[in-house]
């Protein structure tokens, strides 16, 4: 189930300095980039070429190839319960600035003859005083993959060795360890933002990601739970159920889900909203969305967000991608509302639930978590 990778065949253009380093008898056909790059190596002086080659060789050799992790082995030996503990700890970090988190990078597909519709994403951290960091390749809503009997998403995992800065695993997940880490994060925001007496679990949107966050709350505390999707909602509780051995009821509109629910996950595409105020349980609920994070996508109405304790998971990046995005654009909230990032609770600095509030949770993904689960993957896998 781990290989090396292959070298290139012998048609792939390379870069003068990896051309070079190939083995003699290999034919390679050199682009014309790489053919310039190297007259012009060849007309610096002897000491200034000898530094060249020496910084080519130093560059490209010593490090062995990453490991690749084939999706089998991935999903056969990592569960969400693996992740909770490094996630929190990842959120705590966070809030203390001791994680390096770049913004994510969009890359929108735009639908052609020869490609998309989709989109990829690409996030990635470092949490201070950890061995490894890691980047992360997400592609989303390739629908047309539909057609060829293919998922409509994709993914890789890179880790990284944090001392020499070379790549030690490349994990062909598929968005299963995205899965996980934001089912992750659900168990964090509800072992933090909730009261032990809110036993019943709503979760609106019924696919992979509600699995993984039905499966993160069974980590934190006994529930009873209620489901509501257009598609699959009776499959999701079934499995549930008999997984986890907690009862759930299947409602027919999310109305009625919000009207028994205590707390409510929300996992949708995020095209339009999936509740309204009226709705919500009037002694107080935590709302833990986790379907926006392209400024396209929102899943909770400005008007809750306005009346609620919002907390975020990174406020820079909610305000841009998240539900805070749509409440800014309304007017109706400005970032100083923000109440804390989750890592701050976490930390205590901030409080959780007081009383009988409406409490939500932003979840957009932070490259805190795909560290986080980047570490958790490389520990356990690597031992196979």
């Amino acid at each position: 189930n781990t290989f090396n990778f292959q070298p290139f065949p012998s048609d792939f253009f390379l870069p003068s300095y990896l051309v070079l380093s190939l083995p003699m008898n290999r034919s390679i056909m050199l682009s014309s980039i790489a053919r310039q790059a190297i007259r012009k190596a060849g007309a610096l002086p002897l000491s200034s070429t000898t530094g060249f080659q020496a910084s080519r060789a130093f560059a490209t050799s010593g490090f062995p190839p990453p490991r690749l992790f084939d999706y089998e082995t991935v999903t056969s030996n990592l569960t969400v319960s693996d992740a909770i503990e490094s996630v929190e700890e990842a959120f705590k970090a966070l809030a203390k600035g001791k994680v390096d988190v770049p913004m994510p990078m969009h890359i929108g597909i735009e639908e052609s003859s020869v490609a998309g519709p989709g989109d990829c994403h690409i996030k990635g951290g470092y949490v201070s005083a950890t061995p490894t960091f890691t980047v992360k390749l997400a592609c989303v809503s390739f629908y047309k993959n539909v057609e060829k009997n293919l998922p409509p998403g994709s993914g890789i995992f890179i880790v990284v060795n944090a001392i020499t800065g070379a790549p030690l695993g490349v994990f062909q997940e598929n968005r299963f360890m995205t899965d996980l880490r934001t089912g992750a994060a659900g168990a964090v925001a509800m072992k933090y933002c909730t009261n032990p007496d809110q036993e019943v679990v709503g979760f609106i949107g019924c696919g992979a990601i509600a699995k993984n966050m039905a499966r993160a709350a069974a980590a934190v505390r006994p529930y009873k739970g209620v489901a509501f999707a257009f598609e699959g909602a009776e499959e999701f509780a079934k499995e549930m159920s008999e997984e986890l051995g907690v009862p759930f009821e299947v409602v027919s509109s999310a109305e009625e889900l919000c009207g028994k629910s205590d707390i409510i996950y929300t996992q949708t595409p995020g095209g339009s909203t999936v509740l309204e105020k009226d709705w919500l349980n009037p002694n107080g609920v935590t709302i833990i969305a986790s379907g926006s994070d392209q400024p396209t996508k929102c899943e909770i109405p400005p008007d809750v967000l306005a009346a609620s304790k919002y907390i975020s998971d990174l406020t820079k990046q909610t305000s841009k991608v998240g539900e805070l995005r749509s409440a800014l654009a309304a007017g109706v909230m400005r970032e100083d509302d923000v109440h804390a990032e989750l890592g701050e609770v976490v930390n205590g600095d901030k409080s959780g639930r007081e009383g009988n509030e409406i409490i939500v949770v932003d979840l957009t993904g932070t490259g805190a978590q795909d560290a986080a689960i980047g570490q958790v993957a490389w520990d356990k896998l690597s031992q196979l």
